[in-house]
């Protein structure tokens, strides 16, 4: 079930298996302007040489393939409204931070020894529409690859009472 939340702090940093987007948790990263945020992380079984795949109806803006330790991955301007999709695909026992300086964004995220996981984050910031860059740092022993991309907002769904 796809679940959005309209926070003032954007966060992304969950593993295990979901199957879909959902909303990221509020712990970890924090940008000035409003956001909005969903991650999807999969611990499924996917080649850990290809970097994640994006939706039908995102554009690519960058790519890294398979690395190791720290890299900084350019991405192209996009158009104003759109949001920032980050995602990012590790194998290997540890954290790595993955941070976007120029909107003030960053997250750790957990990479498990035997499996390869995938996380997909969406920025919804002020200044996500410009062009910049996304670092990772990483601990050498872990493998990681990521996709940068652009693609219409997630809907903001209302919060449910039960």
């Amino acid at each position: 079930m796809a679940s959005l939340v309209s926070l003032s702090l954007l966060t992304a940093c969950t593993s295990g298996d979901t199957g879909g987007k959902k909303t990221a948790d509020s712990n970890h990263a924090s940008p000035t302007d409003q956001s909005v945020a969903t991650t999807s992380p999969h611990t499924t079984s996917p080649s850990g040489q290809v970097p994640p795949e994006l939706d039908a109806d995102e554009t690519l803006a960058g790519r890294q393939n398979p690395t190791s330790g720290n890299a900084s991955v350019a991405y192209k301007e996009g158009k104003k409204g759109d949001a920032l999709i980050v995602a990012v695909r590790c194998q290997g026992q540890g954290e790595i931070k993955v941070s976007v300086p120029s909107v003030h964004v960053s997250f750790p995220l957990e990479c498990l020894a035997n499996e390869v996981s995938t996380t997909y984050n969406q920025l919804a910031v002020s200044g996500v529409d410009r062009s910049g860059t996304v670092s990772v740092a990483a601990p050498s022993p872990i493998r990681w690859s990521m996709t940068i991309g652009r693609g219409v907002p997630t809907k903001e769904e209302p919060p449910r009472t039960q």
